[in-house]
């Protein structure tokens, strides 16, 4: 008897180690891809300001973002995140009602983005579509994803930090997808390798602007 309790302790144990373990570590992935989110709507502005001078962006750089948006973010990261929110609410619902309604705003975040993407294939199809149209439905989509990101940052994540359970954590981590970043990782697709050189071009001209 004295054993079984020696083990389940042990066990007990170790359960709490691992969740004090992959608490930060998922939160520091969905802040880690919240950066590089950050680093595609930035070049997805560089392009829209070439736009906006009448020149012709890089359509091909501006399509992988799109599907970047549609294959991972909203195929792995915004239901990751849904995940820690549900356990926000059971553990925290002032908090969460403080956040409010993520997954409706991840949903309409995938709205904005369906209007980028068919803003651009009227575009590219020779469609009448205003400039300024064009204009509106690309800021509006850069607007509201950097304030969503900032709002997770500053509110989200530390409320999850300081609510969610030990076991809460467990759980997420034995639910996360192994399904890794098609275009940040060593794991690149080939539909995102212009990207990629694309995003390296524009920092080491920005760096070589600042120095």
């Amino acid at each position: 008897m004295i054993q079984r309790n020696s083990d389940r302790g042990a066990r007990a144990h170790s359960l709490h180690w691992f969740a004090q373990w992959i608490a930060p570590m998922i939160i520091e992935l969905l802040t880690r891809e919240h950066r590089n989110i950050e680093r595609l709507l930035a070049v997805l502005e560089h392009e829209l300001d070439i736009f906006d001078r009448a020149a012709r962006p890089d359509y091909e750089v501006i399509r992988a973002i799109i599907a970047y948006f549609e294959v991972y973010t909203e195929m792995y990261h915004h239901p990751q995140e849904d995940q820690v929110f549900a356990r926000l609410k059971l553990r925290d619902p002032a908090a969460a009602a403080r956040i409010g309604d993520l997954a409706r705003e991840h949903q309409k975040g995938a709205d904005r983005l369906r209007r980028v993407a068919q803003a651009v294939d009227c575009v590219l199809a020779d469609r009448e579509i205003l400039r300024q149209d064009v204009d509106s439905i690309v800021r509006d989509f850069l607007a509201h994803e950097r304030h969503h990101i900032m709002m997770e940052d500053r509110e989200f994540f530390p409320a999850a930090a300081t609510a969610l359970r030990p076991g809460d954590w467990t759980e997420i981590a034995l639910a996360q997808s192994r399904h890794k970043d098609p275009l940040f990782s060593d794991a690149m697709e080939a539909r995102f390798e212009a990207l990629r050189k694309h995003i390296l071009q524009l920092e080491q001209e920005a760096e070589a602007e600042r120095q």
